[in-house]
C-alpha cells in the first residue's frame, strides 16, 4: 500500500496526526526538518523531541526530503506558523489538497494561514484542521472531534473527510475557512491570558472571566472579518479556546503560567523546543484590532505582558479597572 497522504512537519502535532492517519494501518509520509529524527522514527518508531510518549506505528515513514511528498495529493501541513510561507513555498505549484494545520497569523503581514498558503502555492486547494486536540491525546488514540472547513465547499469535503477520519479522530465539516482560523489563532493568545492567571493564584472564578470575555473578544474580531458566529462558537473555536485554557498541555498556557510566576517571555521561551504560536501571534492580531477599532484589551495586556512593558499584576490590575458596562452592547433600536 502505498501512502495517500503526507504530513509536512513531524513537531508532537504533526507526528501526532501522522500516528492518527496510522492506525488503521494506512501508510503515511512524514517530512521532518531535522535529519537525526527522521532516523529515529524510522528505526526507533519514537519522536523523543516533541512526541516522547508515543510507540510510532510501523507504517509512518519519515523522510527530510520534501520533494518525495511532492507528489501525493493530499498534504496536511503542521509547520509553525511563522514558517508556513517558506515550506509550502517549497513544494512544485500542483492542485493537490492542503489541509492546513498550524493556528496563527503571520508576523509582519498579518495574513491568515490560507492567504500565506495561497500565495506560496496558487494552484492548491485549501483547507483547514482545527479543534481542541492536545497531541499526545490524538496519538493516544483517545477520541478528538475536529472542524475541517474547506475553501472547496461540499466536494472538498466529500474528498478529504474519508481519508482523515478515523474510529477515534471525527471530522465536522465547515465552509467557513476564516472562522477557523481565526478561532484557532485567537484562542493561543486568549490561553496565555488564562495560564497567567493561574501562575498568580487568582482562582477558577478569574479564569472563567477570563475564557468568557475572551471569547467575546475573538467573536468581535471574527465577526469584523467575515468569520460566522456559529463557526466560533463550534470546535474551534469555543471548544479549543475552553481547552487550551484549562491544562498546562497547553505550551501557550504553560508560557502564561510562567509569565504569572514572574518569569520574563525570554526566560519562560528559552530551551523549548515547541513553540507557542501565540506569543507570535499576539503583536500582530493586537495590531490587526487597533486598527480596524476593535477591542480586545486582553489581548492588548498579553501583548505588554510579552513585551515587557508592565508586570502581570499591572496588566490584571488594568483589566479589572475598565469602565463598567453592559456585557453585550444593545441591539440598535
Amino acid at each position: 500500500m502505498t501512502a495517500q497522504v503526507g504530513v509536512i512537519g513531524a513537531g508532537a502535532w504533526g507526528t501526532a496526526l501522522a500516528q492518527a492517519l496510522a492506525s488503521d494501518g494506512s501508510e503515511v509520509s512524514l517530512w521532518a526538518r531535522e535529519s537525526d529524527l527522521v532516523r529515529e522514527i524510522n528505526q526507533e518508531r519514537r519522536n523523543s523531541l516533541y512526541l516522547p510518549s508515543a510507540m510510532l506505528a510501523p507504517t509512518i515513514r519519515a523522510t527530510s526530503d520534501l520533494a518525495e511528498l511532492a507528489t501525493l495529493q493530499v498534504l496536511l501541513v503542521v509547520v509553525p506558523a511563522q514558517f508556513l510561507a517558506s515550506v509550502v513555498g517549497q513544494l512544485p505549484p500542483g492542485t493537490r489538497d492542503l489541509v492546513l494545520c498550524a493556528k496563527g497569523i503571520e508576523a509582519g503581514t498579518g495574513r491568515l494561514m490560507a492567504d500565506v498558503a495561497a500565495d506560496a502555492d496558487p494552484q492548491a486547494r485549501l483547507a483547514v484542521l482545527s479543534g481542541p486536540t492536545f497531541a499526545h491525546e490524538v496519538a493516544a488514540g483517545l477520541p478528538t472531534a475536529v472542524t475541517l472547513a474547506c475553501s472547496g465547499g461540499r466536494e472538498q469535503w466529500a474528498r478529504l473527510a474519508p481519508l482523515l477520519a478515523r474510529p477515534a479522530l471525527r471530522p465536522y465539516y465547515s465552509a467557513d475557512v476564516t472562522g477557523a482560523e481565526i478561532g484557532g489563532a485567537v484562542k493561543n493568545v486568549l490561553a496565555i491570558a488564562c495560564g497567567v492567571v493561574e501562575g498568580m493564584n487568582l482562582g477558577q472564578n478569574a479564569r472563567a472571566a477570563v475564557i468568557a470575555r475572551g471569547y467575546a473578544e475573538m467573536l468581535r474580531f471574527g465577526l469584523a472579518r467575515g468569520a460566522e458566529a456559529e463557526t466560533l462558537a463550534g470546535l474551534c473555536g469555543l471548544g479549543d479556546l475552553v481547552l487550551t485554557c484549562s491544562s498546562t498541555s497547553s505550551r501557550n498556557f504553560s508560557l502564561g503560567l510562567a509569565l504569572g510566576q514572574g518569569l520574563t517571555a525570554a526566560e519562560a521561551l528559552s530551551g523549548k523546543s515547541s513553540v507557542a504560536e501565540g506569543a507570535a501571534t499576539a503583536p500582530v492580531l493586537a495590531e490587526l484590532a487597533t486598527r480596524d477599532g476593535i477591542a480586545m484589551p486582553i489581548v492588548e495586556g498579553v501583548c505588554r505582558l510579552l513585551s515587557g512593558v508592565s508586570p502581570a499584576s499591572a496588566v490584571v490590575a488594568d483589566i479589572l479597572s475598565r469602565p463598567l458596562k453592559a456585557e453585550r452592547e444593545e441591539p440598535a433600536a
